[in-house]
Formats: C-alpha cells, sequence, structure tokens
C-alpha cells in the first residue's frame, strides 16, 4: 500500500486525498488565499489518519456499549461516541461509524481558523458538511426511485451537517436487505452510525430469495464476525418489500424520536419510506449519487 496521496482534480476546485481504504473529495467555497490555506491543513492532518486508526483496529471492532471507551485518536473518539450513542438498538461496533468519523475529523480539519463560506468532505458517499450563515449545499440521494426526487438541500440553518448511505449493495457488509438508507443527523458519524441500524432492520429474517453467508467467510477479521450478511436478494412480492421497508422505517422514527438523527430515506426495489423532513429539490435525472452537487 502506497503512502498518502494528494492531488488536485482536472477542474482546479477539488482536492482528492486516498490512502488505502480510505478516499475523500473535499471541496472548498470562499477566497482562494483561504481555500488553499485550508486544502494545506487538510492534507496535513490526513496524512497519519489512517495509521492512527490501524493502531487501534481491535478495539474498535469490539461491541460499543452505552458507556463510551477511551481511544487515543480523535477519530476513534468520534466513532466511539457516534456507535455508542445507538448501543441500546442492538449490535454495533465503531466500526459503523468510521467513514463519516473520517470525514468529520478532515473536515474539522479543513476549516480550522478558516474563513469560508461552505465546505464539504465526501468520504465514498458519507459526507460532512459545513455551512457559513446563508448558504446552501444540494446533494444527491442514494437509491432514489418512485418519484421520489433524486436531490435535496441543505441550508444553513438546518440541524444537518452529515448524510450517510448504507445498504447490501454498498462498500460495507449489511445485515439487512436495503437497497439504500440515506441518513441525515447532527454530524456524518451519527449519519454513518445510524445508517447501519436502520439498513440492517429492513430485513425479512430467513426468506428463501435472501442470499446470506457469515461475515467472517468473505473477510476473517471483520467486526461482525460469525453474523449472517447479505449477498444477494432475489425476486420479493410487494408485501414482503412492505414489511422490510416498514420494520427500517420503525427503527428510523425510534432514533428520530430519541435526536439521535433528523431524516431518513430508505429504499427497496423502487419503493421507498421517509422519516422526518427531507426537503427535496425539483426532480432532475436519476443519477448514482453520492457525492455533493454544489449549488
Amino acid at each position: 500500500m502506497t503512502g498518502p496521496q494528494a492531488t488536485m482534480l482536472a477542474d482546479g476546485r477539488r482536492l482528492h486525498l486516498n490512502h488505502g481504504p480510505i478516499d475523500l473529495i473535499v471541496e472548498g467555497f470562499g477566497d482562494d488565499d483561504e481555500r488553499r490555506a485550508a486544502y494545506a491543513q487538510a492534507t496535513a492532518r490526513f496524512q497519519t489518519i489512517l495509521t492512527e486508526l490501524v493502531a487501534e483496529l481491535p478495539g474498535l471492532r469490539q461491541p460499543a456499549g452505552p458507556a463510551a471507551r477511551t481511544f487515543q485518536g480523535p477519530t476513534a473518539t468520534r466513532m466511539e461516541a457516534a456507535t455508542s450513542a445507538l448501543a441500546d438498538g442492538g449490535f454495533i461496533t465503531p466500526m459503523a461509524a468510521v467513514a463519516g468519523s473520517v470525514a468529520d475529523e478532515m473536515l474539522a480539519a479543513l476549516t480550522a481558523g478558516r474563513r469560508l463560506e461552505k465546505a464539504y468532505v465526501n468520504n465514498g458517499g458519507d459526507i460532512a458538511l459545513h455551512l457559513a450563515r446563508g448558504q446552501s449545499l444540494t446533494l444527491a440521494v442514494a437509491g432514489t426511485g418512485n418519484g421520489f426526487a433524486d436531490r435535496a438541500t441543505i441550508r444553513a440553518e438546518d440541524p444537518v451537517r452529515g448524510v450517510a448511505t448504507s445498504g447490501w449493495r454498498g462498500r460495507s457488509f449489511s445485515l439487512g436487505i436495503a437497497d439504500a438508507v440515506t441518513v441525515l443527523a447532527r454530524n456524518a458519524a451519527a449519519a454513518d452510525a445510524a445508517a447501519t441500524l436502520i439498513a440492517n432492520a429492513v430485513d425479512l429474517p430467513g426468506h428463501a430469495a435472501v442470499a446470506r453467508v457469515p461475515a467472517r467467510d468473505l473477510a476473517p477479521d471483520s467486526d461482525l464476525g460469525h453474523r449472517l450478511v447479505t449477498q444477494g436478494v432475489g425476486p420479493l412480492p410487494t408485501d414482503d418489500i412492505a414489511t422490510a421497508l416498514n420494520a427500517g422505517a420503525r427503527e428510523a422514527e425510534r432514533l428520530r424520536r430519541q435526536g439521535l438523527i433528523e431524516a431518513a430515506a430508505l429504499f427497496l426495489r423502487g419503493e421507498s419510506r421517509i422519516c422526518g423532513l427531507i426537503a427535496p429539490v425539483e426532480p432532475s435525472t436519476k443519477i448514482s449519487g453520492r457525492k455533493p452537487v454544489h449549488a
């Protein structure tokens, strides 16, 4: 594995940071000198973020509990805080919040002491946002269909600074069958952890159309161990789709009522459920959509 890489993309506006499994797109808006300084700060912080996490992996792969444990690194601490808040909802480890926590940590480095109008750090679809007063960002929503607009606008006055998407088709293993669950929360770590739990809840336990494999058979060091992760979903009757989505919607509403998320959109086989207020913009051409579209 090569070391941390930092390059400007061809558009001259976005910074690409890559190291092993971490792949970030970073963009800041504002004065050119401020933006350059912000990118330098983000690049400097990125040099050690992966090695810090690797050093604490054994603990990060252990189940979280209601009482947050102590970790050394700031990113690991973010992961633990996000998942310990959800520990009463079932099995979850800090790894469920790793992508969102990295995005939050990098956004903090990007904006520290800088005067940016707005900014985002996109970690493979888990996104941390910075919005100064009067600013907004429009983001694509993964898994859209059945007439749902494919973008939502986040405004500075909204209590949302993190967006994350989970599902069995994503980069990480899922215990459920959701095509996608997108969550809006106060930060990306909280959104990431909650999206994992809600996507797990969109499920039909024991259904013959769902192919599952123990996580450890696919990745021996997986934090999910022997738990069965979804590897394929066959044809599903309409009633079964509704049953699975309703189960996920109940979990999303539970988290919303606890103040742990602001909103969620759940998608399965062209059907959807919405929890909380997601204000979509006018529908546009459907996109695969896990990166922000700035407005």
